[in-house]
């Protein structure tokens, strides 16, 4: 390990924030929320990465090694030795890591190495993710791809932000963190900093790496049928070859006649695109924000610090949900305005409180309650408990909830 759960810290946003922490614990692993640093806006990389090195700074000029968050290393031992390398580098530069590449590949940034040092290369330059025929010029002469891993000393990083991008240091001198991200501008670790400081060195990743940054890239990950595609069903392929398909559903899939697709099928959402060509999703996302379309940001499943929830179906007056309460945990004691709701237990054991009178409901049974009736869920189990929650009324949005008690400090 490079180091314990206790000197880790992630950025990320309210919408994950739960989700990481039931990840960790899942995992195994015992996690202070207080290390969970939750972004109130997205601002690119370098507003976050500094945010993370402010916290960490709190504890001293220590070093400070960044990781995005969707990296898929082959050699854990390897990579491990290779990160540790660059401690020998961190009190007179930035370290990033450069893989290796594989293959011509237009979907990543690359890096020029320069001068050799005692470990790995200072960099002469950063290239933007170029065309095809770029690429394949780049791989002749020896540049790597761009990891976006990075390590640092604490204060150190700090001296070369100010230098090169003082607008980012300026507005984290604020101690409120909503103000900082209100103040600072959207701006990438590479923009800021990495194409401008003269302090920077690359250290070679020889591992078998994957950003997993678009589905194409997943599509490298799993081993294919005899023509090339990828299925994770019963699908019907006539014809085809070199397809990834993933259905998030029990729908009937046939393929006729095509080839090198990408097909995507969620219940809010169905994605169908050439395989070169999914880099393009995130413009897809851009589009779905400009018209405030909130699939943008909220998948049907959404992770609350008890457990999650999951919408089956909603229409004009009503919506249907799959609760899933974890042991021991349990919902806020709280009402609505508009809507009352049917509970039915699926699996597990439920303990409801409707206006402070406590009852069980068992695996089979059900309970409703009217709108403005005080309430709360919980699972007094060893098991996951399901419920299948029925809401009726005119106006069913999630601000229609008023807590009076919550184990979790929500307002």
């Amino acid at each position: 390990m490079l180091t314990g759960p206790s000197e880790i810290f992630i950025v990320t946003n309210s919408n994950y924030k739960f989700l990481v922490l039931g990840q960790i614990e899942e995992l195994g692993y015992k996690f202070d929320e207080s290390q969970i640093l939750v972004e109130p806006a997205g601002k690119n990389t370098l507003p976050a990465v500094y945010y993370g090195v402010k916290e960490i700074k709190k504890y001293g000029n220590e070093i400070i090694a960044v990781f995005p968050s969707d990296h898929l290393m082959a050699d854990e031992r390897k990579f491990q030795c290779t990160i540790n390398k660059g401690k020998q580098l961190v009190d007179n530069y930035i370290v990033t890591y450069g893989v290796r590449p594989g293959r011509p590949h237009t979907g990543y940034g690359y890096i020029k190495p320069q001068t050799s040092l005692v470990v790995g290369y200072k960099v002469d330059e950063f290239k933007e993710k170029p065309d095809i025929q770029g690429a394949s010029t780049y791989l002749e002469q020896g540049y790597l791809w761009n990891s976006g891993i990075f390590m640092f000393r604490a204060d150190f990083f700090t001296m070369e932000l100010r230098k090169h991008c003082e607008e980012v240091y300026q507005a984290f001198q604020t101690v409120d963190v909503k103000e900082a991200y209100q103040r600072t501008p959207s701006i990438s670790m590479d923009y800021g900093i990495m194409e401008k400081s003269q302090r920077v060195a690359v250290i070679p990743l020889d591992v078998k790496w994957s950003d997993l940054g678009s589905f194409d890239t997943f599509y490298d990950q799993f081993a294919a049928d005899g023509k090339g595609n990828i299925s994770f069903g019963s699908d019907i392929l006539i014809d085809a070859d070199n397809n990834l398909i993933y259905t998030g559903t029990d729908k009937a899939v046939a393929l006729i006649g095509v080839d090198d697709l990408i097909i995507v099928d969620e219940r809010d959402a169905l994605l169908i695109c050439k395989r070169e060509q999914s880099q393009k999703v995130k413009v897809v996302v851009e589009r779905l924000k400009a018209s405030n379309d909130t699939r943008a940001d909220f998948h049907l499943t959404t992770y609350r610090p008890w457990g999650s929830y999951t919408i089956l179906e909603e229409g004009l007056f009503y919506k249907i949900k799959r609760i899933t309460v974890l042991p021991g945990k349990k919902l806020s004691y709280q009402l609505h305005h508009h809507r009352s709701e049917h509970w039915i237990v699926v699996s597990g054991t439920a303990k409801v409180t409707v206006e402070g009178e406590e009852y069980i409901v068992r695996s089979g049974e059900s309970t409703f309650f009217k709108s403005g009736l005080k309430h709360r869920l919980g699972n007094p189990g060893k098991v996951p408990l399901e419920v299948i929650e029925v809401q009726l009324g005119q106006y069913l949005a999630e601000d229609d909830i008023v807590r009076l008690d919550d184990d979790f400090g929500r307002c």
